[in-house]
């Protein structure tokens, strides 16, 4: 009986589920202002933490969210990269770096005197 009812249909093509009884989550729309003036609405569930900016639909560029009609100032700090160097004193001491540079250096002068090939 159930062939049937599938004979003839578009299979992939429509759903047999419907929308009866579905309650959806609460959301709300808002938008993003790239700096060339593009406008972007984007729906988030209403219990979503916002973005403080979105990629612009229209140019990639990066928008800033407009609340009121206002765009919201963003208080980022400027994170400038680490430098290898910043990183290793995080783990060591100068002490340390210093103690484990000659160690290294008098290997390699052993190896260089026994006429070993550097690794």
């Amino acid at each position: 009986m159930s062939q049937q009812t599938m004979r003839g249909m578009r299979l992939g093509a429509q759903s047999l589920e419907s929308e009866i009884g579905v309650a959806y989550s609460a959301r709300s729309t808002h938008s993003y202002q790239c700096p060339r003036g593009h406008q972007t609405s984007v729906v988030f569930s209403a219990e979503a933490e916002l973005p403080d900016t979105w990629q612009c639909k229209t140019c990639g560029g990066e928008g800033v969210l407009v609340e009121d009609g206002k765009i919201i100032e963003l208080n980022h700090e400027e994170k400038t990269p680490r430098s290898h160097w910043e990183m290793l004193l995080e783990r060591r001491s100068r002490e340390e770096l210093e103690e484990i540079l000659q160690e290294r250096l008098e290997y390699i002068r052993e190896r260089r005197s026994a006429g070993k090939a550097d690794l």
